[in-house]
């Protein structure tokens, strides 16, 4: 589990470092001034929607409970897959006002191309002054994604209670690094309903309810990395996320089918923390060529994803082995695949 939570905790690195290749860096957006929160909730949206949509995914793979204090580790990967329109972002879309221009109509959000930089220019007032400053919009990551997905952990124990009830636990301490590092928790709670119907119960389907939640911390130390001068920069991410759903499998002794319906949803938070330094050019000569205006937490964006989902999916029993695999479609469709231990 602690790797896993390693591939999200990488994925903010890969994205604050932003392509370290790019002399600008992401934190050069602040030279945006009033601007600069429309253009970083554009380029990093898909990221955070991918990851509140992956991690409502991947609870089950059967809806039969387990006997009583039966239970079963599984381990498994999601892979939200951000739609082809998410990988770019218009300008004229943003609302920007008229102090920041571009001469291109497009930028790479965090899912688009690393080749996608796009130059954006700000021209106000710092200081009293009439000041410029021109910087390149970071491009994506997607060549470092797996199919162009937002990965997540699916990575759970879940055990049998009374009543056909069974408890699923996500629990991971912190992990990383000095510069980045995150925890996970996760809680959700499946109810067996077979008998419901009466008859049913004696056929190889299995009718449940499932209710989980989520919760993620990143922080990213940006200090390091950052190409304005400041003091304790760093980016902190926290991710809540639900779901809640209506699952069924029938049950053979090789093999199960299962699926299900329901409602996902959640929010996250960015914070971008710390001194920065913002240089701006006045068009005079030295030594008043430049004004610096420093601000202090720049940042605190929010984001919301929901809606309905609908999953189908099979998995293969090889005694208390288990293999399992399933395909979620919703606003980002979300591949999830894995394996389990499952004893009772």
């Amino acid at each position: 589990m602690r790797k896993l939570l390693l591939t999200i905790v990488g994925l903010f690195a890969i994205t604050f470092q932003t392509n370290a290749q790019n002399s600008d860096g992401f934190e050069s957006i602040l030279l945006a001034a009033g601007d600069a929160e429309k253009l970083t909730e554009a380029y990093i949206n898909p990221a955070m929607t991918g990851l509140i949509y992956g991690m409502n995914n991947g609870w089950y793979h059967t809806a039969k409970a387990h006997k009583l204090f039966g239970f079963d580790i599984s381990i498994g990967l999601n892979a939200s897959i951000v739609p082809s329109k998410d990988e770019i972002f218009t300008f004229a879309s943003l609302g920007l006002s008229s102090n920041t221009t571009s001469s291109s109509l497009i930028g790479a959000t965090v899912a688009g191309s690393e080749n996608l930089e796009a130059p954006v220019t700000f021209t106000g007032t710092v200081e009293g002054q009439n000041v410029s400053a021109t910087f390149n919009m970071p491009g994506g990551v997607k060549e470092s994604l797996p199919i162009n997905a937002i990965p997540t952990p699916s990575v759970q124990f879940s055990m049998g209670l009374p009543w056909k009830m069974d408890v699923m636990v996500r629990l991971v301490p912190e992990v990383g690094s000095d510069d980045v590092k995150g925890n996970l928790m996760g809680l959700g709670l499946k109810k067996e309903i077979t008998s419901w119907f009466g008859p049913m119960e004696k056929t190889p389907l299995h009718v449940s309810l499932l209710a989980a939640y989520t919760s993620m911390n990143v922080d990213y130390d940006i200090q390091n990395e950052s190409s304005i001068s400041g003091a304790n920069q760093r980016a902190e991410f926290k991710l809540n996320s639900y779901t809640v759903e209506a699952i069924a499998s029938l049950n053979f002794p090789f093999i199960n089918i299962f699926g299900g319906i329901g409602y996902s949803g959640g929010n996250s938070e960015l914070n971008m923390l710390g001194t920065y330094n913002l240089e701006y050019d006045t068009g005079q000569p030295a030594p008043n060529d430049t004004v610096t205006e420093t601000v202090v937490d720049p940042l605190n964006l929010d984001f919301n994803a929901n809606g309905f989902k609908t999953t189908v999916g099979a998995r293969l029993s090889l005694g208390f082995f288990k293999i399992f695999g399933s395909y979620t479609l919703q606003e980002y469709n979300t591949v999830n695949a894995g394996i389990a231990l499952s004893f009772r």
